[in-house]
């Protein structure tokens, strides 16, 4: 069967041999975010899946499978289809744990963001090879957080203190005075019983991604020969391996949990190193710790070098994998964290634990790193944007920066969060614990001035809004010169209109929100490194009004941070047992995980990469087959994949497909957000490349909108922006008031049948094949292919 999905996408000889007469049309509708169900896509109750799993299935009316078409379509039009790929995204309660890999994602966003650039190549390699740090230190970052609540919080403090044990008598074994110095009450014990709990952590993102990159990302992309005129300058999107990442996810993956252990291990082995130096120690203790301090050191120096040596494979279909990285680097840090934990274990008399446990700085170190990374990000990205401006992109190129900047603070955020609710629920009301690192402290601080911030921003957007929101009213009102006035009924046209236009503001929000939470940054480093104090302390001699700002921001930042903590770990609980919350979810990881994993190997999954080989072979199948007519149907995210399968199609097979895209963020948020992949010279190359294009939007779409294509190409592919509401006021068609549509119920509009019937009108279909009574969703065969093979193509037809 494979060798026949091969012959069938290079156009081999026996392709014509299908179930398909020459000329059918085909439909095939692709769904946005959130999801929905067959049955409303094809209108009709009685569906049936010809071909996927329960993850992502291609569908047909009942009436239309066993059907033969005719070169008009059954129903006198094109033969529906409906590609369902929700689950892919929002299915089952446990996707609901994403919410906890949200830094991860977002860092993976700022990889694609990169500008447009030609002929900067070492640049290009640069940018990635930041990002790909960046996403390094968020995992250090994650672990070193489970390190401070495990190691230091529980089993170095309230551990070492009688009055926090005897509050939490599941520590009484650990304490001393407790336990009576029983033997897990030695400190180097304690820290090596507690490192479980982050090695475990480290385990769990191991095994989390490599579960979904079987489910995901092992799917092979549609193999196929080039053809003479194909080009080779178009968007990265069309490269035969650019949905197929399984390589440096692996490498990767490698990487990032070798780094989570050996963080564990540096935690551990730190303490206990620290204590073996001190004037009068054992000297074999010493010489252990000193080799693997130095077995540790060696061990970040390969991490860093698996991370920098290899970045994405996309010109080609890569296969191989590094079994050697993927393998023995892991191990090896497992080897080297079982070490350090027998060294810390070791008998020490006279060790005892006081204060926070040694590496405070480790927070520090983090911070500091990340803010050098995204400021040698930004300068990457003006190069790039210099030698190739586009003004419709994104904070003029910077978007990628600022993002990555989002993502850091978010993992500061979420460790800051843990640790000061984990040390305030240890501590209860009293003061027997150091608490947490400084460092912490003064990132939640600056919490309220962030906010500050931006609701001064919110309340200039809104203002912005409210003028635009007038304007529209005299537009709204020109609309409809014949029509009776109706005050609120054109007030609340022209505020969703308004409204609608906040989705452009992004790019300011996402600026102001990133310079600020930098800069802020940068100040609370300084603060927790010059005074090693927390800023209600450090400001104790200030003035007044300086000490009372301080203490109200420390205060309220760490209320802040543990509501924000509580609400996050709420709503994940939530979307776990509601269908409802589990699909908003869903909705943001359409958009956010649309892309491969290329940064950061623990992110949620790349959808598309199993999305967009079915699209494409879905495609290629029916074209070469049938030599028919095809009309893919994206609407919203749909669009984004249905652009996607075209551009990895080969010229012969894409000259046969239109694409109608309705709803649509193309342009608008795809290609200002990832010029390098959706900008104007990828869109309107596809333009050029696909038979025929044709984009609806409505003025009322906060999502959707045009394709701004240059020159004579805008008004080609861009119709004019959609009537919504339908009717003004009551019509003999419309005797109730017309909803405003906004976003959905694009197919609703008599334009989308106007336009989908001017496309097929274009396609103009090959020279007929031979005709076979065979089912539409069937495999393609070929001359001796496996008979079981065959029949199961054949049942790929029955339901669910």
């Amino acid at each position: 069967m494979e060798r026949a999905r091969e012959e069938a996408s290079a156009g081999g000889p026996d392709t014509a041999a299908q179930p398909q007469e020459a000329g059918a049309a085909l439909e095939l509708l692709v769904h946005g975010v959130g999801g929905t169900t067959p049955e409303k896509m094809l209108d009709d109750p009685r569906t049936v899946r010809i071909t996927g799993d329960d993850t992502a299935a291609v569908f047909r009316r009942a009436d239309d499978v066993d059907a033969e078409s005719t070169p008009d379509g059954r129903r006198g039009g094109p033969v529906p289809e409906a590609y369902v790929w929700c689950n892919l995204t929002s299915g089952n309660g446990a996707r609901a744990l994403w919410l906890l890999l949200l830094p991860f994602m977002v860092v993976n966003l700022a990889h694609w963001m990169r500008p447009t650039a030609r002929g900067r190549g070492r640049t290009v390699r640069l940018y990635g090879l930041l990002v790909r740090l960046a996403g390094l230190t968020l995992t250090v970052l994650l672990v070193a957080a489970a390190c401070e609540v495990a190691l230091d919080l529980t089993a170095w403090q309230c551990a070492g203190t009688r009055a926090c044990a005897e509050r939490h008598s599941w520590l009484g074994f650990l304490s001393p005075e407790l336990s009576d110095d029983g033997w897990w009450s030695r400190p180097g014990r304690r820290l090596a019983l507690a490192a479980l709990v982050p090695a475990a952590l480290t385990g769990l993102l191991w095994y989390l991604s490599h579960r979904t990159w079987s489910a995901y990302e092992s799917q092979q992309p549609l193999s196929r020969r080039p053809e003479p005129d194909e080009e080779s300058g178009r968007t990265a999107l069309g490269r035969p391996g650019f949905w197929y990442g399984r390589r440096l996810v692996a490498r990767l993956r490698a990487a990032h949990t070798a780094a989570g252990l050996l963080t564990v291990a540096g935690a551990v082995g730190s303490a206990a190193a620290r204590f073996d130096r001190v004037p009068g120690g054992p000297a074999l203790l010493d010489a252990l710790g000193r080799l693997l301090q130095a077995a540790l050191v060696a061990g970040v120096a390969v991490v860093v070098w698996v991370v920098c040596r290899r970045g994405r494979s996309e010109n080609r279909l890569d296969q191989e994998l590094d079994r050697h990285v993927v393998r023995r680097l892991p191990l090896a840090a497992v080897l080297l964290l079982l070490l350090t934990l027998v060294y810390a274990g070791w008998e020490r008399p006279g060790w005892q634990s006081a204060g926070r446990l040694p590496g405070d700085m480790t927070f520090g170190g983090i911070a500091l790193v990340q803010g050098l990374l995204v400021i040698a990000l930004a300068v990457a990205a003006h190069l790039l944007h210099r030698t190739r401006p586009d003004t419709r992109a994104a904070m003029h190129g910077l978007g990628g920066p600022a993002v990555a900047m989002l993502a850091c603070a978010l993992g500061g955020v979420m460790s800051g969060g843990v640790s000061q609710r984990v040390s305030d629920w240890l501590d209860g009301s009293g003061a027997s614990l150091a608490g947490p690192p400084v460092l912490l402290t003064w990132q939640a601080s600056v919490i309220p001035p962030l906010l500050v911030v931006l609701l001064v921003l919110c309340g200039e957007l809104g203002r912005r809004t409210w003028v635009l929101s007038r304007t529209e009213r005299a537009a709204v009102e020109r609309g409809h010169p014949e029509e009776p006035e109706d005050t609120r009924r054109t007030r609340r046209i022209a505020r969703t209109r308004a409204m609608a236009t906040l989705t452009d503001r992004g790019p300011l929000v996402v600026a102001v929100t990133s310079t600020t939470t930098l800069l802020l940054g940068a100040g609370a480093l300084v603060g927790a490194l010059t005074t090693e104090r927390a800023p209600a302390q450090a400001a104790r001699h200030a003035p007044a009004f300086v000490h009372g700002a301080a203490e109200t921001a420390q205060a309220l930042g760490s209320w802040l941070i543990g509501l924000g903590f509580v609400l996050f770990v709420t709503w994940g609980r939530r979307a776990y047992k509601d269908a409802s919350a589990r699909r908003t979810i869903g909705i943001l990881w359409d958009v956010g995980t649309f892309w491969p994993r290329a940064a950061h190997p623990f992110a949620p999954p790349c959808y598309a990469e199993r999305a967009v080989p079915d699209l494409t072979w879905r495609m290629a199948a029916w074209t070469r087959a049938t030599g028919g007519r095809l009309v893919i149907s994206g609407h919203s995210q749909g669009s984004v994949l249905a652009a996607a399968a075209a551009w990895q199609l080969t010229p012969s097979v894409r000259k046969r497909v239109a694409l109608l895209t309705y709803g649509s963020p193309l342009e608008r948020l795809y290609g200002r957000w990832f010029p390098a992949h959706f900008g104007p010279a990828a869109l309107s190359s596809l333009h050029h490349e696909v038979d025929c294009w044709r984009n609806l939007y409505r003025l009322t779409d906060p999502i959707g909108g045009p394709v701004r294509l240059p020159g004579a190409c805008g008004p080609e592919v861009d119709h004019e922006p959609l009537e919504d509401p339908l009717a003004y006021g009551r019509t003999q068609r419309h005797p109730l008031p017309a909803p405003i549509l906004g976003h959905s119920a694009y197919q609703a509009d008599p334009a989308f049948a106007r336009e989908r019937e001017r496309l097929l009108a274009r396609l103009r279909p090959a020279v007929p094949g031979p005709r076979h009574r065979v089912s539409p969703g069937a495999d393609i065969a070929s001359p001796g292919a496996d008979p079981e093979d065959e029949a199961q193509g054949e049942s790929g037809r029955s339901s669910a």
